[in-house]
């Protein structure tokens, strides 16, 4: 498992670098992200390049897979993840340099339907969203171990439909994977972050998972123990500070 995880980072890490953003001779930070960073990181990453430093070389996953890789010992200076819990693993791994670590903002969970396949459903208990699916599915991030689907799962067990619709569940490898389902009209619903429907025109937004039916959704950042690169920090430290916070949440990011 372990050198399987340190292939597929290496993959990542050969296509990453093959497009550098900055010279030849200089590379930025190599940091791993959760899935649902993409778009927003890769602004913030142009943001922080303009300033005059080398732009940082993006990796996305799900929160899970990730965690695993720096487990395993793959090189890279930075991580944020999705949820708390995988940088507890990281952390409690002796991965993080001490005194790094600091939620960067927080999100809300939706349930979305195709575009052109509305449905019309309102969140709440008991909400009959097996009979809504039909023989059609429900897309989520992996419920058992990606933080998007963990949110999932915890908000339709809150509200008591989970046992119901668990069996018509599709499971994805991170949330833009289940985003993608709904986007073809393979899953009727699905469960998302609300930047992810809003980053979407081939969805739209059902309704808004309420936050007491789930874990407070916060994305922490961390500098890696083994990171060496000068500007590692540096590009840490502008994603929490004004203009860091800015560029998130121009995309949707709530405050953490």
């Amino acid at each position: 498992m372990m050198r399987a995880l340190l292939r597929s980072f290496a993959a990542m890490l050969i296509l990453a670098l093959s497009n550098p953003a900055g010279g030849a001779n200089e590379r930025g930070p190599l940091v791993l992200a959760a899935a649902s960073l993409q778009d927003v990181l890769a602004v913030a990453a142009v943001e922080w390049a303009r300033q005059g430093h080398p732009q940082p070389i993006l990796s996305f996953a799900g929160s899970s897979a990730l965690a695993r890789q720096i487990r395993a010992g793959a090189p890279a200076d930075l991580f944020v993840s999705a949820d708390e819990d995988w940088m507890d693993v990281v952390e409690k791994a002796g991965s993080v340099q001490a005194g790094t670590r600091a939620d960067i903002a927080g999100n809300r969970l939706v349930l979305v339907s195709p575009l052109r396949q509305p449905v019309r459903l309102t969140i709440g208990r008991d909400m009959p969203i097996a009979k809504t699916l039909g023989s059609s599915r429900l897309a989520m991030a992996d419920p058992d171990s990606v933080p998007a689907g963990k949110y999932g799962k915890a908000a339709l067990t809150t509200l008591g439909v989970w046992a119901a619709v668990a069996p018509k569940v599709v499971r994805s490898e991170n949330v833009r994977a289940a985003l993608a389902l709904v986007e073809r009209g393979e899953a009727r619903l699905g469960i998302v972050y609300a930047t992810d429907a809003r980053a979407s025109r081939k969805v739209r937004i059902v309704g808004i998972f309420p936050p007491a039916s789930h874990p407070p959704i916060r994305y922490p950042v961390a500098r890696l123990k083994n990171s060496r690169h000068a500007d590692a920090d540096g590009f840490r430290r502008f994603l929490l500070s004004p203009k860091g916070r800015a560029v998130l949440t121009r995309y949707g990011f709530t405050a953490p």
